[in-house]
């Protein structure tokens, strides 16, 4: 995998649209292209390095991944590159397609057609709580994309017959026809450049090789999963064609708001409230937690927004390291109606506290006149 700036390396800013990132690539891509520079290494690497960029900028899911996790996040997600430019040229046909039009040195290019081809990947979006976060959770997806066709095994055949040489480019691909100095190359309209001609099709999936299914999956979301994290499930996505591997799956998961507690990273916030009394004196609460109420001893003297952390008392590590910590705020409740007797208790406290505050005030003055 390159290590540039995908954006610095097709020349767009990092805003850049759908449209913007294929023009470019479009561009880079005809300038650089192996087969109008044979020989030539270096614009081969380039070649590399661009369609590198253009995979994942063209791809929402690997785009969003680059953008808040850079290099590290697509290799935690799997993704390697491309191994050679062969892979390039089956990935990305139909945008050489548009460029290289046909001329006969390009036609080895669209043979690859026949090659097998990996399955498209599939993305969906999934919603959990954040009770789903603390625990862990199994869900289960209905899908709908492309599987091998189990009647003739993705071969397209019926049962019993072979694959034919196309009669009309005589198993090349595609047919050549000359204007003027040029030999023009198009693919072949009888076999759409495979070569080769199915006369007795699989009746099940009518020599596609694939059916279009709906497919219940089950996928555990892990303990600690950040909102906006994407699961990838190697494997899942569409079939492949000509016997190619399949694609992947990829599902973002947003995490719902919770009415209780906030979430900071792997840290909980829970606002408790308090009395004055507990305030001031100490005491002990019940707090609630995903697993059960729990107590705990307020300090003497707690101020109004002052916060007390419980230790690993909040979310999971996604990765397995320590879990994070339940972070109590406190808030301080003033109480509007009062008996009788705590009125008289507080005006008592009160005669206490100003006699405080003018002994404070007198030494402060027996010191400003000795001075």
């Amino acid at each position: 995998m390159s290590r540039k700036d995908y954006y610095e390396i097709l020349g767009v800013p990092r805003n850049a649209s759908q449209e913007e990132i294929k023009k470019a690539y479009r561009r880079l891509a005809r300038e650089y292209h192996p087969d109008l520079r044979p020989g030539d290494k270096e614009a081969e690497e380039r070649f590399k390095e661009i369609s590198e960029a253009y995979e994942v900028l063209s791809d929402p899911e690997k785009r969003a991944v680059y953008d808040s996790k850079g290099f590290a996040g697509l290799h935690d997600q799997g993704y390697q590159g491309f191994t050679d430019v062969e892979d390039i040229f089956s990935a990305f046909s139909d945008i050489f397609e548009e460029f290289l039009g046909g001329f006969a040195g390009f036609t080895r290019r669209r043979r690859a057609e026949r090659r097998p081809r990996r399955g498209a990947d599939l993305s969906y979006e999934v919603t959990v709580n954040l009770e789903d976060v603390y625990f862990g959770r199994e869900i289960e997806l209905e899908l709908e994309r492309y599987e091998n066709c189990e009647a003739c095994g993705g071969s397209g055949l019926a049962p019993g017959a072979r694959a034919q040489y196309c009669p009309t480019c005589k198993g090349r691909g595609h047919v050549v026809h000359t204007e003027g100095f040029f030999r023009l190359s198009a693919t072949c309209p009888t076999c759409h450049g495979a070569g080769t001609f199915i006369s007795d099709p699989c009746p099940q999936c009518r020599g596609e090789g694939r059916v279009f299914r709906r497919k219940k999956l089950k996928v555990r979301i892990p303990p600690g999963i950040d909102d906006g994290a994407v699961i990838k499930v190697a494997g899942e996505g569409e079939a492949g064609l000509f016997g190619g591997p399949p694609g992947d799956l990829y599902l973002r998961v947003h995490v719902l708001p919770h009415e209780t507690f906030e979430r900071r990273g792997k840290d909980l916030y829970l606002e408790v409230p308090i009395s004055v009394v507990e305030a001031m004196l100490g005491g002990e609460v019940e707090v609630p937690t995903f697993e059960g109420e729990i107590k705990v001893k307020i300090p003497r003297g707690i101020q109004p927004g002052d916060t007390l952390a419980v230790e690993e008392k909040g979310l999971p590590d996604v990765h397995g390291g320590k879990r994070g910590d339940l972070i109590l705020r406190f808030k301080v409740e003033i109480p509007k109606d009062l008996t009788k007797r705590q009125e008289e208790l507080l005006q008592e406290f009160a005669e206490i506290e100003k006699e405080k505050r003018g002994n404070f005030f007198k030494k402060i003055w027996r010191s400003v006149k000795s001075s």
